[in-house]
């Protein structure tokens, strides 16, 4: 915004010469349409959501990605010290459980905390065999992340559609423009800017703000797949019986260097743990 009014101001323009009432309500309304007509409710709550996670700029870092390691192995020594039949009351309550209750930023997200419980409960169970649960496990991390993809999908529509949809502003600008010559030159040429406004508008809304939202949103989500992905490796990993450090470690080599804590700082922390209690 500073850049573009910045250096058409440099240039001699005023910028309340681009505030064209008209064209925004064209533009902005019929880009709303779009946005409702190709949308199912559910998609386009996820979308109000989703910008706004994005625009909050709140995002999992290190400390979150600790303390889910961390939870991990404490839900797993428990397993291995006391059977699994241990686990079943933390993981069908979670809320309740001293376990859960000690690390907020998995019990606050339900998805990640859902697809933890739901991965460690046919363990409990004994329904399925260890080799197995991986399988079972991908399979539903797939489905959240085509789920996930359907807001992107939508943005994308209307990204693509806001410089054409700014070209339909100009157009009606244009025809404003014929109807007006008999008015003079002053007329005609307030009634063109207002039309190459509408062309400015479109595009720039499109490049400048949802595009780049979109993109934002793709590593959002990228960062909940990938903490998915880390509680499936241990939880996969565990169900086979290896070790819950083995399992956690396992875990944390899933990760991006950008959150990956070190595995001495981690085994130092998890020792500390008092886990079986």
């Amino acid at each position: 915004m500073a850049s573009t009014l910045g250096g058409f101001m440099l240039a001699g323009g005023q910028p309340l010469v681009l505030l064209h009432v008209s064209e925004f309500v064209v533009i902005l309304g019929v880009a709303a349409g779009v946005l409702i007509i190709a949308s199912p409710a559910h998609v386009l709550k996820e979308i109000i959501h989703k910008i706004q996670a994005s625009i909050k700029g709140k995002a999992s870092g290190k400390p979150e990605y600790f303390d889910l390691l961390k939870l991990l192995y404490e839900l797993f020594m428990t397993g291995r010290r006391n059977g699994l039949i241990a686990l079943e009351e933390h993981v069908m309550e979670p809320a309740k459980s001293p376990i859960f209750q000690k690390y907020p930023s998995v019990l606050g997200h339900h998805e990640r905390l859902q697809f933890l419980c739901n991965g460690l409960k046919p363990v409990i169970d004994g329904k399925i065999k260890p080799d197995q649960l991986e399988s079972l496990m991908i399979a539903e991390l797939h489905a959240k992340k085509e789920e996930a993809e359907h807001p992107i999908h939508i943005l994308q529509l209307v990204g693509d559609s806001l410089p054409g949809i700014g070209i339909v502003a100009a157009v009606l600008g244009i025809i404003n423009t014929m109807s007006a010559i008999a008015e003079g030159p002053e007329a005609v040429g307030e009634k063109v800017a207002a039309a190459l406004t509408g062309t400015l508008l479109g595009i720039f809304v499109a490049y400048g703000f949802v595009n780049p939202l979109t993109n934002r949103i793709k590593f959002n989500d990228s960062a909940d797949q990938l903490c998915l992905k880390c509680i499936m490796q241990a939880v996969a990993g565990f169900a086979k019986g290896l070790a819950p450090l083995t399992a956690v470690e396992i875990a944390r080599r899933s990760l991006d260097s950008s959150v990956q804590p070190g595995a001495d700082e981690l085994e130092a922390a998890v020792k500390n743990l008092g886990t079986g209690k």
